[in-house]
């Protein structure tokens, strides 16, 4: 795809633990667009049960807020994602992998204590990137 930006992971440093990149160049140019974290929340306010539903659903209001700036998920170079616990990371991992493009984009996943609910298990924000 023309929009994809170089990854960068150097044979010179252990590979990464999972379906991201080290790092990813966003050249000069390129429009910038910071999504705030989503929570795993409907517009009729439910909330899914669990790491993994709530993950499709915060990658699909995601994929929304994209469509609003002319983007979509392959344009997405950066997800900072938090679980409240170590038990959803296999959850959370699994439904983020249907959605990250090839090559993927940097990542962080971090445990937290909580969030501003107690039924929320997951928020995801992301940094997407694309070339004018």
């Amino acid at each position: 795809m023309a929009d994809q930006f170089p990854r960068h992971t150097p044979a010179t440093i252990r590979a990464p633990f999972a379906n991201y990149s080290h790092g990813v160049e966003v050249p000069p140019n390129a429009r910038l667009l910071v999504c705030s974290g989503q929570l795993g929340i409907a517009l009729d306010d439910q909330i899914p049960d669990g790491a993994e539903a709530q993950t499709d659903l915060i990658f699909q209001n995601i994929e929304k807020i994209l469509a609003s700036a002319a983007m979509d998920l392959s344009h997405i170079v950066r997800i900072n994602a938090y679980v409240s616990h170590r038990d959803h990371l296999a959850g959370y991992m699994r439904a983020r992998d249907n959605y990250v493009s090839e090559p993927p984009p940097a990542s962080t996943l971090m445990i937290v204590s909580g969030f501003t609910r107690e039924e929320f298990v997951v928020e995801i924000e992301v940094l997407a990137a694309r070339r004018e």
